[in-house]
C-alpha cells in the first residue's frame, strides 16, 4: 500500500521561510485537540485559514500517531521527563510544512486494512491523501527520535 519516505524534507530552502510557528504538545492524547487549536490560530494568522480542514485533518493523525507510536508506552503516556512531542508549522511562499517531532526511532508504518470500518489504522493513508507529499527522517546530533512531515502547496498570491 504505501511506503513511508524516509528522507528529509523536500528541497525548500529554509533561509525563505516566511512564517514559522512551534509548540511542544504534552504527552497526553487531549495533546490532540491543542494541536489543532494551534493550527487554527496559526493559520488564521498566516491568512491561509481557508486550508484548514485539510491540514487540521493531517496534523490531527499526525499528532494522534505520534502519541500512540511515539512514546514509550502505549497508552498515549509518558513520563515526564521523555520530551514531549512537537508541532512545526512552516510557510514558504506558496508551501506549508506540517512536521511532528516524538521520541522513537521507528518508522512510521501505513497498515493494509480492507476494512474501511475500522476506528484506526488509517492515519498515514489520510495523511498520503490529504498532503500534496510526506515523508519522515530521523533526527540527528543531540535530538533524538524522528520527525513526521507533510507538505502542502498553497496557492500563489497572485
Amino acid at each position: 500500500m504505501l511506503e513511508p519516505l524516509r528522507q528529509g524534507l523536500p528541497p525548500l530552502d529554509p533561509a525563505a521561510v516566511s512564517n514559522a510557528a512551534s509548540c511542544a504538545l504534552p504527552a497526553r492524547y487531549e495533546a490532540v485537540r491543542e494541536a489543532r487549536q494551534f493550527t487554527r490560530r496559526t493559520l488564521d494568522q498566516w491568512d491561509i485559514g481557508d486550508r484548514f480542514d485539510d491540514i487540521c485533518l493531517v496534523v490531527s493523525e499526525l499528532v494522534t500517531n505520534a502519541l500512540r507510536h511515539g512514546l514509550p508506552t502505549s497508552n498515549g503516556h509518558a513520563p515526564e521527563q521523555i520530551p514531549p512531542v512537537r508541532l512545526h508549522l512552516m510557510r514558504w511562499t506558496e508551501r506549508l510544512v506540517c512536521a511532528v517531532r516524538d521520541p522513537s526511532h521507528d518508522s512510521p508504518v501505513a497498515r493494509d486494512s480492507d476494512d474501511f470500518s475500522a476506528e484506526s489504522g488509517r492515519g498515514l493513508f489520510l495523511v498520503d491523501s490529504f498532503a500534496d507529499s510526506w515523508g519522515w527522517h530521523p533526527l540527528a546530533g543531540t535530538l533524538n527520535g524522528k520527525v513526521v512531515w507533510a507538505l502542502f502547496r498553497l496557492p500563489s498570491a497572485e
